[in-house]
């Protein structure tokens, strides 16, 4: 039991010296990510943030095998990643719902793909969209849902298959400024419950601060490196409206923003030394 009890804790996300490169159309090469370090522990929300173009999303599907590294190693809980991620859950920026199905039959589909009879499939979709504040909104078409309503069901649709890793990239980046309030603390709430290991990519510092646990910053591409990794030490549970407003947070904030503020203006020199000339 002693043993057992000192044994270290294996990461749920590893990436080890990623480089993340693409060939040319003139035969050279792109190297979008380079020499990347990066762990998530179980249970730990951990968000990216950097300047426009750093390859946040290209890490991001690293982790969710959908790009191979050109040099380095992805570890999901200390196992090699060599086909897609299937421990984790991917929450795109688009919430990709399926406009012939019904609300209830977009988050049941993942159970039924899985081979769950489609009466329990059906009746955990319910049960997921209540969770997510749309009870009753079962029989709704997508085009029938307002943008923050779709991409609860998106929510949903990824969590109902209880996925040990959430892979979100951008997710809250359509909706508004309310609405963004909302589906955080809604987020929140939910990864409180079982507290998955979570990897979130946004370009909004605020939003990262408020959620996470841990915020990393990027350099400006390309061969973005990883240069900033800030704990944050909030308090939880979290309202985000409300904790934006303590000092705690502001003081993070300036840190952080110290940090990321020269990366966005090296992103956006070359712009502005267009519009000079």
């Amino acid at each position: 039991m002693q043993g057992q009890m000192n044994k270290p804790i294996t990461d749920a996300v590893r990436l080890s010296g990623v480089t993340i490169a693409f060939p040319t159309a003139r035969g050279g090469v792109f190297r979008a990510v380079e020499d990347a370090d990066l762990s998530v522990a179980p249970g730990e929300f951990v968000a990216i943030v950097g300047p426009t173009g750093c390859g946040k999303s290209t890490l991001l599907n690293a982790a969710a095998g959908l790009l191979r590294p050109a040099a380095g190693s992805v570890t999901i809980a200390g196992q090699p990643l060599t086909t897609l991620n299937a421990a984790a859950g991917y929450l795109f920026q688009g919430d990709g719902l399926l406009p012939w199905k019904t609300a209830r039959q977009n988050v049941a589909l993942g159970l039924e793909l899985r081979g769950t009879p489609r009466a329990a499939a059906t009746a955990e979709a319910e049960r997921w969209l209540g969770r997510v504040g749309l009870a009753g909104f079962g029989d709704r078409w997508p085009h029938q849902l307002s943008g923050g309503q779709r991409k609860r069901v998106a929510l949903a649709q990824v969590l109902i298959r209880d996925p040990r890793i959430l892979l979100m990239d951008e997710p809250f980046g359509p909706l508004d400024a309310q609405t963004r309030l909302i589906m955080g603390d809604l987020l929140l709430d939910l990864w409180s419950a079982d507290r998955k290991a979570v990897l979130f990519v946004t370009h909004d510092l605020e939003e990262a601060i408020a959620l996470a646990d841990r915020v990393v910053i990027m350099s400006t591409g390309p061969s973005a490196r990883i240069i900033g990794d800030f704990p944050i030490t909030l308090d939880r549970p979290r309202e985000i409206g409300d904790v934006k407003l303590t000092p705690a947070f502001q003081a993070l904030h300036r840190e952080i923003w110290g940090v990321l503020r020269e990366q966005v203006m090296k992103a956006y020199a070359p712009s502005v030394t267009e519009r000079a000339s």
